[in-house]
């Protein structure tokens, strides 16, 4: 199994890659959206699930569980990430909810990587100590304006802290519960904490669309099938245009 220092390494590395520093709080989104390789496809999926990704010479695909919070599919992307980036002879993965199960050694490793992305090491160590002037035990507020900051789920954010030695297992029991309560107690809204609204629980974003628009640009397709490729990917907002509700503003 790879080692936490070179782990962390490839995350730096590919934030790197896609145009990021290693300190910043990253918009995994938008990152994947600006990927000419890269499609993300929201889709519900089983509670036990979080997310899969399938890898077919250049074209890579995430699908992400548009059941889970906010903050998971964060997680969730730059999990697999680590398979489309850095596994070999990869084709398909699935990912699994729990990062307390027991997992095979490239899950594991994707789900550090994960973390890294997310938080580099010490992007995360700089916050702790001089963004919240901490050099004892962790408390709850502080919990919640770390995965604030870093835009992780409750899981995931205690996870990492005990992982790297910032919290005991026994002492993160009490603050996996009132998860959305806590936040807006500290002043924070529950974004991070909910999933995907209704209206958005389908959708296809990133290379596929693009190949749809070009091949109907160039006239290789009918209109029909245009349509018909457009709804097989969630999108009849780009057809009907029922997704805009109000007035837009240009502002």
């Amino acid at each position: 199994m790879k080692e936490i220092i070179e782990l962390n390494s490839n995350a730096v590395n590919l934030r790197k890659q896609l145009g990021e520093d290693c300190n910043s709080p990253i918009d995994i989104f938008s990152l994947i959206h600006n990927n000419e390789d890269l499609t993300l496809i929201f889709y519900p999926m089983s509670k036990r699930v979080s997310g899969m990704c399938i890898k077919e010479k250049n074209n890579k695909i995430i699908a992400v569980n548009s059941n889970s919070t906010y903050g998971r599919q964060r997680f969730t992307i730059a999990h697999e990430l680590y398979h489309l980036f850095y596994q070999e002879n990869l084709h398909s993965d699935v990912c699994i909810s729990d990062l307390d199960s027991s997992k095979s050694t490239q899950e594991k490793e994707a789900d550090k990587f994960a973390s890294y992305f997310l938080a580099p090491y010490e992007a995360l160590s700089y916050f702790i100590k001089n963004r919240l002037k901490k050099s004892d035990e962790i408390t709850i507020e502080e919990v919640v304006k770390i995965e604030q900051n870093f835009g992780m789920s409750r899981q995931a954010t205690l996870w990492r802290l005990v992982n790297d030695g910032y919290l005991k297992h026994k002492d993160t029991e009490n603050m996996k519960h009132d998860i959305i309560k806590t936040a807006k107690k500290f002043g924070f809204d529950d974004n991070l904490y909910t999933p995907t609204s209704e209206n958005k629980k389908y959708g296809t974003y990133g290379k596929y669309i693009k190949l749809v628009e070009s091949v109907r640009d160039k006239e290789l397709i009918s209109n029909g099938k245009y349509e018909e490729l457009l709804l097989d990917g969630f999108r009849g907002d780009i057809i009907y245009g029922y997704d805009t509700d109000e007035e837009e503003l240009y502002d």
